[in-house]
């Protein structure tokens, strides 16, 4: 029986790597005759440069760089061998995870870091720099991305704004000029979100409050998104707003769109081709994905939605291992189910997800395990 184990982060509880050795682990002690292939994952959010790095030959880079709330910390970027293209992972500097829950600004949180992670990438002379986004701390557009770079957001006063997604509810207008340095280097956005900048289903409407915002702030950053994809449209002739994407990583995307000329590609894909995610699932009877919450978002392109739904296209059984999951469905097994208090589940996922997978690799019957094989 071989098993791909291929699952993304367990937001604040495990990394992707941590997540499928706890699945391996699991299954290797109610199955050790089972070959299990492990196959950490990313969309482009936490964990993107080390499932590039376990596949492909790099060079790591590293720097001081600001979080989300402007405290000086290490960040990293990748310099793929050959190719000589560079790598960024956007939560390494705006990443919810540098943050402790207590820590939360919605309104005041930005995306600095990211930009000085591109500056430093861009002085390496690449032909490419792959930004992957997502677990963002930040709703700012990528204001503070840009303002790394030169760029400045002015009120109806020609005042300077204060970092933070709140403040550009007062934006009117951005003085801006492109840095040379990044002459010649296409900016690819990896991410699987296809949500607007704007509206209803933009970013600070549907992830908002997952960086910690109440309903008024919540209101109060959808119009300053607003104001943003405005002045970005008057100011950089750009229109952001309703481009599919833009609002990923809190509309970091949407920024890098209209400063860098950045075009918004698929997170997953780019992980996938570069582990080589296609032939091991070939090799696979079974596919075990996973992550912290399985939900209505999961099967709209994050990575469990895609793995399963290849799997599916290749007639191979998955199964998903989450911390939570919304509504009951075959094939998902939850850490809840163990332990439901919420927060001793995050605290033990480990041992947890364990458990979860000897259980189902234990009850797995002999002919479902035929089935799996034919």
């Amino acid at each position: 029986m071989r098993v791909l184990v291929a699952p993304q982060e367990f937001k604040r509880s495990l990394n992707a790597e941590e997540a499928a050795a706890a699945i391996a682990r699991g299954i290797r002690r109610a199955r050790p005759d089972w070959v299990v292939d492990q196959l950490p994952l990313s969309d482009g959010g936490p964990g993107f440069l080390d499932a590039l790095r376990r596949a492909v030959k790099a060079d790591t880079a590293g720097l001081a760089i600001h979080d989300a709330l402007g405290r000086r910390i290490l960040g990293r970027y990748l310099l793929l061998r050959g190719s000589r293209v560079a790598v960024v992972e956007a939560a390494q500097a705006n990443g919810l995870f540098h943050l402790a829950p207590g820590e939360l600004d919605p309104l005041g949180a930005d995306s600095l870091g990211v930009g000085e992670l591109l500056l430093a990438a861009a002085g390496d002379g690449p032909p490419r720099i792959i930004v992957g986004v997502g677990g963002s701390a930040t709703t700012d557009g990528g204001a503070g991305m840009a303002r790394a770079l030169g760029a400045r957001f002015l009120d109806a006063e020609g005042r300077e704004l204060r970092p933070g997604g709140g403040p550009l509810v007062d934006l009117a207008a951005i003085a801006w000029d492109r840095p040379a340095v990044f002459d010649g280097i296409e900016i690819v956005v990896a991410t699987d979100v296809t949500n607007p900048l704007v509206g209803p289903n933009g970013a600070a409407a549907v992830y908002g409050p997952q960086k910690g915002a109440t309903p008024e702030q919540v209101v109060l950053l959808g119009a300053a998104m607003e104001r943003f994809a405005h002045a970005v449209r008057q100011c950089l002739g750009v229109d952001v707003g309703d481009l599919p994407g833009a609002g990923a990583a809190g509309g970091l995307a949407a920024g890098l769109v209209a400063f860098l000329g950045a075009r918004i590609a698929s997170g997953f894909d780019v992980v996938a081709e570069a582990t080589g995610f296609a032939g091991r699932l070939a090799q696979a009877d079974v596919v075990v994905t996973g992550e912290g919450s399985f939900d209505v978002q999961s099967v709209q392109g994050k990575v469990t939605g895609r793995v399963r739904a290849w799997a599916a296209r290749e007639g191979k059984p998955c199964v998903v291992f989450a911390g939570v999951a919304e509504g009951s469905e075959p094939g998902v097994f939850t850490l809840s189910a163990i332990e439901p208090d919420l927060a001793r589940s995050m605290a033990n996922a480990e041992p947890l997800l364990e458990r979860v997978a000897e259980r189902w690799a234990a009850e797995l019957a002999p002919e479902r395990r035929s089935q799996a094989r034919s």
